[in-house]
Order: structure tokens, then C-alpha cells, then sequence
């Protein structure tokens, strides 16, 4: 197992358990959390697939069900439900990072045009939680706080920017992904927000 791979693992788990714990929190039934843990967790990386005419990760690698099948027997043994706490939500952005370079990364190996590539970024990283939010009736966190999308254009801005420079691969992903994190870290802390239009 390389090390992307067991990083996209690890951000298919945190997306499936975040996903699973605010369906349980919307009062779903197990049915229904499993289905909202497995939509927030692939939906991302399949939509980036399907533009790049690759067959979804999750087809041929068992590893991604078994991950999301982790993060929704985690949510059921422990029933208590709560709000998405600090731990979960530095886990969720820990898996944004990763999962906005993994599609980057993936498209810029293709070599689709840089714009393409910083738009399947933010595609991969951004599309399960927006999926996540309208199917459990709550008003979607990427359309109106926390600037997860400006997070994830931001990470993926910059892996382009430092390979048109020359950087190494491993340098660009790594630099991305700690874009990504402290441009969420510091518009959660500042309650920072892109502006909103006033009638």
C-alpha cells in the first residue's frame, strides 16, 4: 500500500464517519446513514473519474467500501449522537487536504490543463459534503461558512504554482495540503467568510 493510497483511505473514512454522524444526528435510520456515509465519502472522487473517463476508485478497490463500512459501524456502536465535534472536524479538514491534492495530482498526471486540474480538486474535495448536506435537509456548509471551497481552490492553486516552478511532486502535494488546512484553520478561527450578496 503506498502512501496516497493509504491517505485516500484515510480521508474516505473521515468523510464516510463525518457524513454517517450528521445523518445520525438528522435521525436517520441505519439504512440512511450508510447510504449518506457512502455518498459524502466517493462522490467527489467518482465525479472526477467519470470527467476523466477513469473508472471510480471504489469499483476495483475493496478497501474503499471496507473503510466506509468502518466509518458506519463506528457511528452505530456508539450511539450517542452529537454535533460534528473539534476532533472530527480537524479529521475533516486533515481529509479535505488530501482529498483536494489527490484529485489534483490525478489530473495534473493526465496532463490536463492547469485550470482543469485546480477544478477537479476542488470537484474531488467538495462534492460529498455538498451532496451530504442537501440529502440530510441542512443548509450546505460549503455554500455559506468556512470557506471549505476557497480552502480547497487555494491547495490546488498552489500545487500547480510550485510545479510550474519546478518543485518536486512530494514538495507541491505536501505545501498544498498545508494550504489547505490553514486557510480553513484561520477562516474557522477569524469566523472569516467570502462576501455575501445584500439585496
Amino acid at each position: 500500500m503506498t502512501l496516497l493510497h493509504a491517505l485516500d483511505l484515510l480521508s474516505t473514512f473521515v468523510f464516510a464517519l463525518v457524513g454517517a454522524r450528521v445523518a445520525a444526528d438528522r435521525g436517520l435510520d441505519y439504512g440512511g446513514i450508510a447510504f449518506i456515509a457512502t455518498v459524502a465519502s466517493i462522490s467527489g472522487g467518482t465525479l472526477r473519474n467519470v470527467f476523466l473517463n477513469l473508472k471510480p476508485v471504489w469499483i476495483t478497490d475493496p478497501w474503499i467500501l471496507a473503510s466506509i463500512l468502518g466509518a458506519v459501524f463506528i457511528t452505530l456502536t456508539f450511539r450517542r449522537v452529537t454535533h460534528v465535534g473539534t476532533l472530527l472536524l480537524i479529521l475533516d479538514t486533515f481529509a479535505l487536504a488530501t482529498a483536494t491534492l489527490s484529485g489534483t495530482q490525478l489530473a495534473y498526471e493526465l496532463d490536463i490543463p492547469w485550470y482543469s486540474c485546480i477544478v477537479l480538486g476542488i470537484i474531488t474535495a467538495v462534492t460529498g459534503g455538498l451532496i451530504r448536506d442537501v440529502l440530510c435537509q441542512v443548509e450546505p456548509v460549503l455554500l455559506h461558512r468556512e470557506t471549505i471551497g476557497t480552502s480547497a481552490a487555494m491547495g490546488a492553486s498552489t500545487f500547480v504554482l510550485l510545479h510550474a516552478l519546478d518543485l518536486s511532486t512530494p514538495v507541491a502535494v505536501i505545501v498544498g495540503g498545508v494550504v489547505v488546512i490553514a486557510t480553513r484553520v484561520l477562516s474557522i478561527h477569524f469566523d472569516l467568510h467570502l462576501p455575501k450578496f445584500v439585496k
